[in-house]
C-alpha cells in the first residue's frame, strides 16, 4: 500500500497503537506532529463519537486530500457514573498527565468505597475516518473489565496500568502487546476498519 494514514492526535502512544495494528495497511502512518501550523480542534463533544468527528474533519478541512482517522476514547467507571468518560485524558485537569488521571481515578473511587466487582469498567473507542472535509466511515470498540486497585506494569499508557480486561488476572500494563492489542476497544474498532479496507478496496 502506498497511501498515507494521517491519525488526527498529538498521541504519540496512541499513534504507535494503531500504526502496530493497521500495519500493511498503509505505506506511512502519520500524526498531527508532522504539521506543527495546524491547530488541534476544542473538543467539545458530548460524546466519544462527536469528539472523533471534530478531530478528524478539522484535521480533513486542513488536508482535504489526506485519509484521515481520529480516535476518540476513554474509560467508563460504573462505581463513578460513567466517568471519567470524554473526560477520561484530563481528568485531573487540562494539563494532566497520565499518572495524574490515573491517582485521580484510583482516589475517587476509594472515596466512593468501591471495592472488587464494585470496580467494573470499560474502555470504548470510537474512530472516524474523513477526506475531502467529509467523514466516510466510522467504527466502534469496547472491552470489559474492572479497574485495579493500584496501578501494575510499564506496558501501554493512560490508564493501561489500572484496567484488568474480562476474563485476565493482568492489566493491560501488564500483558504482552499482542494480547493486549486483540483485546483492546482502539483493537476491536481496528479490526472493523482494516474489514473495511478489505472490502472497499483502496478509498485513498
Amino acid at each position: 500500500m502506498s497511501r498515507t494514514l494521517i491519525v488526527a492526535t498529538h498521541n504519540a502512544h496512541k499513534t504507535g497503537e494503531i500504526a502496530a495494528m493497521l500495519a500493511g495497511c498503509f505505506g506511512e502512518v502519520v500524526d498531527l506532529t508532522a504539521f506543527p501550523d495546524l491547530e488541534p480542534p476544542e473538543e467539545s463533544g458530548a460524546t466519544f463519537e462527536a469528539n472523533a468527528r471534530i478531530k478528524a474533519l478539522a484535521a480533513s478541512e486542513a488536508m482535504p486530500d489526506a485519509f484521515v482517522l481520529a480516535d476518540d476514547s476513554g474509560i467508563e467507571v460504573d462505581a463513578l457514573g460513567g466517568a471519567p468518560g470524554v473526560f477520561s485524558a484530563r481528568y485531573a485537569g487540562e494539563a494532566a498527565t497520565d499518572a495524574a488521571n490515573r491517582e485521580k481515578l484510583l482516589a475517587d473511587l476509594a472515596a466512593a468505597g468501591a471495592r472488587g466487582k464494585a470496580r467494573t469498567a470499560r474502555f470504548r473507542c470510537v474512530l472516524v475516518v474523513a477526506r475531502d472535509r467529509e467523514v466516510i466511515a466510522l467504527f466502534d470498540g469496547a472491552v470489559e473489565g474492572v479497574v485495579a486497585n493500584e496501578a501494575r506494569g510499564d506496558g501501554g499508557f493512560g490508564y493501561d496500568p489500572v484496567f484488568i480486561p474480562e476474563g485476565y488476572c493482568e492489566t493491560f500494563g501488564q500483558l504482552p502487546p499482542a494480547t493486549k492489542h486483540a483485546l483492546s476497544h482502539r483493537g476491536r474498532a481496528l479490526e472493523k476498519l482494516k474489514a473495511w479496507l478489505e472490502k472497499s478496496g483502496d478509498p485513498a
